[in-house]
Parts: C-alpha cells; structure tokens; sequence
C-alpha cells in the first residue's frame, strides 16, 4: 500500500567529513528546495545546509518516490554510508533535535535555531511547505525555543565560532595578538566577539560589503576595522590568528597566500571552505576546520549532560503532542467527510418535504426556517455521538472503525482498494513508512498519521 511519507536524508558531522558535507550540500538552499519538488511524487520538501549539516526532507507519495528524491544527496560521494536516512517518525524527531541544538557539534549552540528559521522561510517561499511539513517543523521550531529558556542547554560555549576561539587558545597566546575574522555573517561575529574576549589587541574584519564587515567591528570590544573581502590576502601576513566564515563558493586563501604569511594559525568554519587544503602544507602555518573542534565541544556536551537529558524529556513530550496532533486533524477528516455528506442528504430531504407541503399552498419564509432548523438539530444530534467516537478511534488506531464510517458516509471509499482493518490513504499500516500525508494528487482526503513505523 503505497502512502503520502515524509522521508529525509542528512550527511552531517555525525558521520562525515567537511569535505563530504561540503560535497553533498547544493549550492543554495532555496535551489536544493526545488530541485526536489520537481522529482515525480513530492508534494513538499525542505533542506538545511549549515557548515556542519546537508540535509534534506520530502513528503512523497510512496517511499521509492521520496527516495529517488533524496538521492541528489549523495550522489556526488564515494562512500554512501555518510549518508543517515530517515523515516517519517525519526524525520520528525530528528528535527526537533537540530532545533533545540542537541545535534549541533556544539551542543546547545543558539547559532542553529536561526539558521533553521531561515531555511523554513526559504522553504515555505519555494513553495515547499504544505500541512505535513508546516505543522513538524512549527513544532520544531518551538521546541528549540523552549530548550533555550526553559534549561541551561546553551550556557558556556555557544556556537561554533567561540569553540574555534577556544581551540585557538589551547594552541596560541591570544594576549595582545592580532586576528583576522573573514566573513561578517552571525559565525563570523560571533568569532570576533569571542577573539576580543580572549584578549586579542586588533580585529580585522573582512567582507564582501564593507557595510557588514563595519557592523561586526563595531560589535566586537578591540581595536577593530573593516577590510574588503580582495584585501584578505594584503592584510593576512599581519595575523597571528585567523578564523574564515563566509558562504563563498571558492577559496578565498590559497598556499600562495599563507606562504607569506609567517607563522599563523587558521580556522576555516565556512561551508564550502574558504581555505584550499593544500595551504596546510605550508612551514609555519597551521589549519584546522570544523573537524578539529572535537576536543573543544566533547568538554561542552559533558558540561551539558544533565541540560540535555532535560531537553531530550521535552522532545519526548512534544513529540508525543505532535502525533496526536496529526491524529486529531485525520479524526476531523473523517469527520467532515461525514458532515459534507449528511449536510447533501439534509438539503435534498428539505427540498422534498418543502415541495410537499407548498403542495398545499405557498410556505412563508418564517415556515421555511423551521423546517431547515428542524433538519439542522436532527444532524446535529445525530452525528454528536459518532463524531466523539471517531475522534476517540483516531485516538485509539481504530482504523477499522474509521474506514466503516468512511465507507458509509463516502461510497467512493471502498472503491479504492481492499477493506479490512486498514487505515484510510495516507495513514501508515504496520511495515510501511507513513507520514502524515498532505492532499493527494488525486484530489481526495489528506491523511496523517497514526504511530507509523519506518523501515530504517
């Protein structure tokens, strides 16, 4: 039985290198958005591309669908088992992970729920997001916002930049050096912030717009000024740190440039990189990336352990609020399909009794209103008690007691496919990878779904 899923894919620090989340990350967002709706079978889609995650998420209307879809991911890798795919349940809980930080290199960093924002934003104005996607990532969302004032989760270090800064310290006195930040973005300032805190004399900020680069050196507490992106390589041989953060998609720093440089010591956080890896066989220079903030960020996720137990608790309770979530919206379903069509069998039987009684002499409006009202209460009486029970059902999986109301209330139902215990069209059976489904394709009722497995 073929159902509406929502599946997803990521390749993330996890269980990749930089080079291969760099490989499988597109080149914008909003591209890899489209990109998959135009695959056969997808109704909604959804990717995030940080310096650390690519990852991407379908609602399909059958698994296969959605996993031709997400295949783009790793096709450009020669080692496919970085790529992690998940089912609908697993999708959705994952999010909520990503959201309230607890799969951030940096555990709990507050850098991740803004850059989830954005994606949604990107997302929704690709036209990616319909009723599935919307109500999860919503929930995500909500749940990262939760975790950030509601637990510790993100006191200390806090993003990927100050971890890079951390790091920096273990291997160089920072006291009274000079740093170089490239890239004005929110890692980019925070980086600063975090180098003048360490003690740091002078901050140079570089950036494609000077406006930006200005803006970050006016944030940070040191002598900071702002340089154009084509002046790095004129201004690098004065740094004794520096730290790369931008969203350009070619190096900006090559062996050449460092070569000249003395000895330096340099962190690219950007996603593609900023800095070709053959300058790390350059004497007297030293290069780390995103890998080599292991050590600075298992301190913190020990630090963070209790924080994050709390957060995991708050993920269990509010994904257990989301299911029902989608339980309560396929109960209203059935339900209004039961209304649509009491309310047809209401009007014609008010149209005959109308015809009979004006048989005997033309009806007043005032006669004419009691007749409809009498009608109205008599549907509305009658099917108080089938709708409390639909909605305890749903509550419940009785998808056998679900399909007969929709067989009764719906003729062209059964017609679709076998009868039995099943759930309706877009609500998972057990051994499929449901989802709750968006509308279909084939203009019939949206589905969503009840505890569905995956096959993961």
């Amino acid at each position: 039985m073929d159902t509406e899923v929502i599946r997803g894919a990521r390749v993330s620090h996890e269980r990749a290198s930089v080079g291969q989340i760099e490989t499988a990350a597109g080149e914008d967002t909003r591209g890899v958005v489209e990109s998959l709706l135009a695959h056969d079978g997808i109704a909604e889609a959804f990717a995030l591309q940080t310096c650390n995650r690519a990852e991407a998420y379908v609602v399909a209307d059958s698994t296969e669908a959605g996993r031709a879809a997400l295949s783009l991911l790793g096709a450009g890798l020669d080692d496919g088992s970085v790529v992690a795919e998940t089912g609908h349940e697993e999708s959705l809980r994952h999010l909520m992970r990503v959201a309230s930080g607890l799969e951030s290199l940096v555990i709990g960093e507050d850098q991740i729920l803004g850059q989830f924002k954005r994606a949604v934003e990107i997302a929704r104005g690709a036209g990616g997001l319909g009723p599935t996607l919307e109500t999860g990532l919503t929930k995500a969302v909500h749940v990262g916002e939760r975790a950030r004032t509601e637990t510790v989760i993100n006191d200390g270090v806090t993003s990927v930049g100050s971890a890079a800064v951390r790091l920096a310290e273990r291997e160089r006195t920072l006291d009274g050096a000079t740093a170089l930040v490239v890239g004005a973005g929110e890692m980019g300032k925070l980086a600063a912030r975090a180098l003048a805190d360490a003690g740091v004399a002078k901050v140079a900020v570089a950036n494609r717009t000077i406006p930006h680069a200005e803006h970050v050196a006016g944030y940070v507490d040191a002598d900071a000024h702002a340089v154009a992106l084509d002046d790095v390589r004129d201004v690098l041989p004065d740094a004794d740190v520096v730290v790369t953060a931008t969203g350009h998609s070619e190096y900006l720093v090559d062996p050449e440039d460092v070569a000249v440089a003395g000895e330096t010591f340099v962190i690219d956080l950007a996603q593609p990189r900023d800095v070709d890896p053959a300058a790390a066989g350059v004497d007297a220079v030293e290069i780390r990336d995103i890998d080599d903030l292991e050590s600075v960020t298992a301190e913190t996720r020990a630090n963070r352990e209790a924080a994050a137990r709390e957060v995991e608790a708050m993920i269990d309770a509010e994904f257990n609020r989301l299911l029902e979530e989608y339980k309560r919206r396929q109960a209203d379903e059935v339900i209004s399909t039961m209304y649509e069509a009491a309310e047809r069998m209401k009007a014609r039987e008010v149209e005959t009794a109308v015809s009979q009684l004006e048989a005997g002499g033309d009806l007043s409006d005032e006669q004419r209103e009691v007749v409809e009202s009498m009608a109205d209460a008599l549907v509305g009486q009658l099917l108080a008690a089938p709708t409390k029970s639909l909605r305890e059902a749903a509550v419940e999986d009785d998808w056998a007691t679900i399909r007969t109301a929709m067989e009764l209330f719906d003729p062209e139902f059964g017609d679709a496919g076998p009868g039995g215990d099943d759930p309706p069209d877009g609500v998972p059976v057990d051994g499929t990878d449901g989802a709750p489904g968006p509308p279909r394709r084939d203009g019939g009722k949206p589905g969503f779904p009840i505890e569905g497995t995956s096959d993961d």
